[in-house]
């Protein structure tokens, strides 16, 4: 198959699943750099999270390009429900990324929500996992439907 013919939605979540599969392994590297110095030989939470969320969202992202592929919806739907989960995706690993160099904090859903030294009104990060939930689901649910569509 000649890859340039791809949808662009496919080569998109392709390039992505391929991006989180690295930060997986560079944040593999860290969690190991940061077990290894360590007297409990663990690594601060959000490494450990940032570590194994980018290795579970290159697959998920491989799942995606797959649903876009197969699915009857219009380029510019699928383009659309790839780009939510990929906005998502990446802010969620980056949010683990920060909070993991940052080493604010264990729990970033405990009050105060910190953000280094700075503290984050409970509203915004309310929003923010609204919003999460909702583009994540409904982007998923979307293609999978079309998804659904093309193979039957």
């Amino acid at each position: 198959m000649n890859v340039y013919l791809l949808p662009l939605s496919v080569k998109l979540a392709l390039l992505f699943s391929g991006i989180y599969l690295l930060v997986g392994m560079l944040t593999g590297v860290w969690k190991y750099y940061q077990i290894s110095r360590s007297e409990l030989a663990r690594a601060h939470y959000y490494v450990d999270i940032a570590h194994r969320s980018s290795l579970l969202y290159a697959p998920a992202t491989l799942i995606l390009a797959v649903m876009a592929y197969c699915s009857t919806w219009s380029e510019w739907v699928n383009l659309a429900f790839i780009t939510i989960n990929l906005i998502f995706f990446t802010f969620a690993i980056v949010s683990y990324v920060l909070h993991g160099f940052l080493k604010d904090t264990t729990n970033q859903f405990k009050q105060p929500h910190q953000l280094g030294k700075i503290h984050l009104p409970k509203i915004l990060m309310r929003m923010a996992m609204i919003l999460l939930v909702l583009g994540e689901v409904i982007a998923t649910a979307g293609l999978l439907l079309g998804m659904f569509n093309g193979l039957f």
